[in-house]
């Protein structure tokens, strides 16, 4: 392993590192995200087999998504078999079109452009604040402005001829964004904003839940994250026009009749199993706890790294109304170029840490599309280093 770091220096920072890991989890080994059982989850799983409704229909489905529905304050939840489907659908309701662009971060999960993607439209990469990692209102309103003019309510790129139909900010790591910039940009330019809040279940802005602001939002249930259905997502809007095309595409648009099979779009197989949400119901019972718990990691982890150099640990003082859904580290600038040889000895010393994603217009797939200037998407990317943030560690 060659890292071009002094041998010493790199084994004392990778030891402070670890260390104040496992002062902060009180444990000599952590997984990055594990999740936790200990409320009703065999219970409504075992009430789930014993009614043998275990797939799209029974009644598990409709209370999580009451519950969703109930908890970030939106007024439709439409569940849907994992948050990359979530979103594929919202695009779809959103009537994006084939050959249209949409613009989303290049700091994020890969399922956000596959998911622009899947309806043969372009991805158009915006770079990310590095204040809260998401999308840049400035920065994007900069590069608007350049290369774009709104032509009879409809915002069209000067540079590709294509028109840019919709914007997905996402809540990197569980911080909110800066939504409301976001939105009255979205607004201004007549882009429809779709809120990518996978991680940021339990996250708000200014009292108000991630997800709600724009003219949808998805969340994702993945077993790492911040509560699981196992594998599970879901769209949030307070359109009633929408939620009803979302839930009708999502179960492959059948008509309603008491036995006749009658569909009269192309539909989607995307919604969740009522054995999915009856974990999910379980799950839901036990966010506040899950919560708690993961405000006192970050307390615990402010606390052990109050004292490790060359290092920054984002707290509550940089994201009050976080979920903290993954802790993170950034490593000084000077210091990103020994990020893997950290990460690989913390993984040594049995502490499951991880770096950001590699960005996306760096994918051989994605890597000829328009964007802005990407210089804070890249700096970042080789200095952050995502701790393990269970709610079990506490």
């Amino acid at each position: 392993m060659n890292y071009d770091m002094p041998f010493c220096e790199k084994e004392f920072m990778i030891s402070e590192i670890a260390d104040a890991i496992r002062k902060a989890t009180k444990r000599s080994t952590a997984q990055l995200h594990q999740p936790v059982f200990n409320g009703n989850e065999w219970l409504y799983l075992k009430d789930c087999l014993d009614s043998s409704f275990v797939s799209s229909v029974g009644t598990y489905v409709s209370e999580f998504e009451k519950k969703i529905a109930q908890y970030t304050g939106a007024v439709h939840a439409i569940a849907t078999v994992n948050g990359t489907a979530a979103l594929h659908l919202a695009l779809i309701v959103a009537g994006v079109n084939a050959d249209e662009e949409v613009l989303v971060p290049s700091m994020t999960f890969v399922a956000n452009a596959n998911a622009v993607s899947y309806v043969n439209a372009k991805p158009h990469f915006i770079d990310c604040s590095e204040k809260n990692f998401g999308i840049d209102p400035i920065l994007l309103r900069a590069h608007l402005e350049k290369i774009s003019e709104v032509r009879n309510g409809i915002c069209i790129n000067k540079e590709t001829g294509r028109i840019i139909r919709a914007l997905v900010p996402m809540h990197v790591f569980g911080h909110p964004c800066d939504i409301i910039e976001l939105k009255e940009i979205a607004d201004e330019f007549q882009i429809i904003m779709i809120e990518d809040a996978a991680e940021s279940l339990g996250s708000f802005y200014r009292e108000k839940h991630t997800g709600t602001f724009g003219r949808m939002g998805v969340i994702s249930f993945n077993g790492n994250k911040t509560i699981t259905t196992g594998g599970g997502g879901v769209i949030i809007t307070n359109d009633d026009e929408i939620a009803e095309s979302a839930r009708f595409l999502s179960t492959t648009a059948k008509e309603q009749h008491p036995y006749a099979y009658v569909h009269t779009k192309v539909g989607y197989n995307y919604r969740m199993p009522n054995l999915n949400a009856a974990l999910g119901c379980a799950q839901l019972e036990e966010l506040p706890k899950i919560l708690r718990s993961k405000r006192k990691l970050t307390s615990e982890y402010k606390n052990a790294f109050s004292r490790v150099k060359n290092i920054q640990f984002l707290d509550d003082s940089n994201f009050p109304d976080s979920n903290f859904w993954l802790q993170t580290l950034l490593l000084n600038e000077n210091y990103s170029q020994y990020r893997d040889a950290i990460i690989e000895g913390c993984i040594e010393a049995g502490f499951q840490v991880r770096p950001a994603w590699s960005p996306i217009h760096s994918l051989p797939m994605y890597s000829n599309l328009p964007s802005t200037k990407l210089s804070n998407t890249i700096n970042l990317s080789k200095r952050i280093i995502n701790l393990p943030s269970g709610m079990g560690l506490t």
